[in-house]
């Protein structure tokens, strides 16, 4: 949500901020936050990239190259290049598919179990690290339930850091929003940000960015966008004739209702998923917790 363009951009979200509660009560966008909370501090090693794979792997996810390419966010050409290498380290078998020759199917070999095992207490101790404010007994917790949005029956392998579990439920979020909002021409990242201008506008681009906790230079990205598709103006401020001032359209008002419903819907899934109201708002207060904490020192924050 009011994401912007690519992936992994936690040099766009300005860490600690205050977020918006009318926002942040949609756990969709909350998850956006916490994204970002890990991404900012993410190793962007290798290394990262084939825990990933791995810990996908392990927990029963991908077994098809491009299925998993999907899940991970992976680019196609970039998966191949990691698939040939942890196949060429032993980690990995890649066989064709019987059911479709011109696909792969991937499995886990022991010797890829035992680098699991290895790159683990690296992982744990970052994970450590992003959710400082939790207890051992709320980051457990925290992971369960994330794992039970993933769909994860109950008996599953439990080893997945956080970071990748928080991760995945963004993703999942992700690409089931913008399937829902697809045919208008919207993504649900879009929600977000017609919703800072629904509230604030007109208001000045500076005030849009502090709303959503952006730097200016993605918030003027994301406007740009809104723009481009007839959904916002970039007004005069009244107050200063130097400044733009951000209003929704007829057609944004449109769509902002629309998208509503939306995360609405995907709201409602989501605490079916987790059994009910209460589960949902654990889920939600440990988020909030973990977003409490300061991004640790020398974390990577570059996109």
């Amino acid at each position: 949500m009011a994401e912007p363009h690519g992936h992994g951009h936690g040099s766009a979200e300005v860490a600690g901020a205050e977020l918006a509660p009318e926002l942040t009560r949609y756990l969709p966008y909350l998850m956006r936050r916490a994204f970002a909370h890990v991404a900012a501090g993410a190793d962007r090693s290798t290394q990262a990239r084939d825990y990933a794979v791995l810990a996908a792997l392990a927990a029963g996810h991908g077994t098809s190259q491009q299925a998993l390419a999907e899940r991970l966010e992976i680019n196609r050409t970039i998966m191949v290049k990691l698939i040939d290498r942890l196949q060429g380290a032993g980690y990995v078998t890649r066989t064709r598919n019987p059911d479709n020759r011109r696909s792969y199917l991937l499995a886990l070999t022991d010797s890829g179990r035992g680098e699991l095992a290895r790159m683990q207490p690296a992982v744990l101790q970052r994970d450590r690290m992003l959710t400082a404010n939790l207890t051992a007994a709320e980051r457990v917790r925290l992971n369960e339930l994330l794992r039970t949005v993933l769909g994860e029956p109950a008996g599953a392998p439990s080893g997945l850091s956080t970071e990748y579990l928080i991760t995945q439920v963004f993703y999942l979020l992700r690409r089931r929003g913008d399937a829902l909002v697809s045919d208008a021409g919207l993504r649900v990242r879009d929600f977000g940000a017609l919703s800072g201008i629904g509230k604030l506008g007109p208001c000045p681009q500076q005030q849009f960015a502090r709303y959503l906790a952006l730097t200016e230079p993605a918030a003027a990205l994301i406007v740009d966008e809104l723009v481009e598709k007839g959904l916002v103006t970039r007004g005069q401020d009244p107050d200063d004739r130097r400044r733009y001032a951000l209003e929704l359209t007829g057609l944004g008002r449109e769509r902002l209702a629309y998208l509503t419903g939306a995360v609405d819907h995907m709201q409602a899934e989501i605490v079916r998923a987790l059994g009910g109201e209460q589960a949902e708002a654990e889920l939600h207060a440990l988020i909030h917790k973990m977003l409490a904490a300061p991004v640790p020192a020398g974390a990577d924050r570059t996109g």
